[in-house]
């Protein structure tokens, strides 16, 4: 059975770096909130040159047409940008409607609250999830706290996005899966209104011989697909393979650099940046993404003595390398893995992963806005390299110990 022990005194050079590096944090992204809030003569703000809400438009507005009645404007790109200057009151920067229709079971209980409000119920809420997925870590107030005022939380709610959402689903069902799994197999499967995300957690509960957990996750995926057409319309999903779909493929695919691509953290995006073409870039993405599986798999066998919480950590922390698309506001599972994995074990790499990687989201886009650079999926391995090498070394010296 794994151990769920997590409750280690973090080591003082620990709580030394929070205090170095989280409360300089914490104030520059409450500073950016302020700077984001700042509204120019036009009603727009100052730093996204759209409304405060910036991405949280998309999910407000979807949930506001499909009661309406109008959900195919979410599948023609030019009535949904008039749709959403209607709604909005203003003559916005294009954005597109991006999500698969199981988004809308979110989208639309939001829209019934007026934008401003929705958008803090959103934010809040999903960082109350993100607290509840951390309790099952059982994790000293300290860690606690820097997760959940992580820059990628910050960043996160700067963006009006889901990442504290996903991770907190991410977190708490790989967590429960050994004790809880039918739990665990819903919470996973509400992350297919994201499903690039979780790639990597089938395997595990495979290799883990979790049936549970997988038959649960699977059930929760196929009801909510049902639920979503019956919901919005049997022609929902046909609309959403036939121009949705290709729609993002043509945006993902688009030559570098393209200003979307300023928060960008995958492999995919930073073989583009280095001049490879298509073929490529998803070759080498595919090479990433397999291997990430399979070092998923080797973690999750029932026969590896790594503990459950280093596992979920290491899982975790492998996401963002193993898919084509993501971005900074997404690597909040991330973030968590380095504030518990560098809690629980001493070790001498907490300088790099901290200032490096912990403050990522916040420094991501100035390479790329000033210098084309998009360092993301590099610093990703370099710190997921780190944190497979703490692990080990831990575990080396607690045999030699014992």
């Amino acid at each position: 059975m794994p151990s769920f022990k997590s409750s280690i005194a973090p080591p003082k050079e620990f709580i030394g770096a929070i205090l170095v590096i989280g409360i300089p944090s914490i104030l520059y992204g409450l500073t950016f909130h302020m700077k984001l809030w700042t509204l120019g003569a036009d009603g727009l703000s100052v730093v996204s040159r759209t409304t405060v809400y910036w991405d949280f438009n998309n999910l407000w507005i979807g949930g506001r047409l499909a009661l309406e009645g109008n959900i195919n404007a979410l599948f023609d790109m030019e009535i949904y940008r008039a749709q959403m200057d209607r709604l909005l009151g203003f003559d916005v920067p294009d954005q597109e409607w991006s999500y698969p229709p199981t988004m809308l079971l979110i989208g639309v209980p939001l829209a019934l609250l007026p934008i401003f409000w929705a958008y803090w119920v959103w934010t809040i809420g999903t960082v109350i999830a993100l607290h509840f997925a951390l309790r099952a870590f059982k994790l000293q107030p300290w860690v606690h706290v820097a997760i959940l005022l992580s820059p990628a939380v910050f960043w996160n709610a700067i963006f009006g996005q889901n990442g504290a959402f996903l991770a907190a689903l991410m977190l708490g069902g790989l967590m429960l899966a050994p004790k809880r799994p039918i739990i665990a197999g819903v919470l996973i499967g509400l992350m297919t209104i994201k499903p690039h995300l979780g790639i990597l957690i089938p395997f595990c509960f495979l290799a883990s011989r979790n049936w549970a957990a997988f038959a649960s996750a699977s059930a929760t995926s196929v009801a909510l697909f049902l639920i979503a057409g019956i919901a919005f319309g049997v022609d929902v999903w046909g609309q959403f393979f036939q121009q949705t779909q290709p729609m993002m493929s043509d945006i993902m695919n688009a030559i570098y650099p393209q200003s979307y691509q300023s928060n960008a953290m995958t492999v995919f995006v930073f073989m583009r940046m280095l001049g490879g073409d298509l073929f490529t870039a998803y070759g080498v993405q595919a090479v990433f993404s397999l291997v990430c599986i399979a070092y998923a798999i080797w973690l999750w066998r029932p026969a590896n003595a790594i503990g459950h919480v280093d596992r979920v950590c290491l899982t975790s922390a492998l996401v963002l390398l193993a898919t084509p698309y993501g971005y900074t506001y997404d690597m909040i599972g991330l973030s968590a893995a380095i504030a518990i994995i560098c809690s629980r074990h001493s070790t001498i790499v907490l300088g790099p992963l901290l200032a490096a990687v912990w403050l990522l989201p916040y420094y991501n886009h100035m390479f790329f806005v000033n210098l084309s650079v998009a360092l993301g999926a590099a610093v990703m391995l370099v710190a997921v390299c780190l944190l497979v090498l703490t692990v080990k070394s831990s575990e080396k010296n607690s045999i030699a110990s014992s």
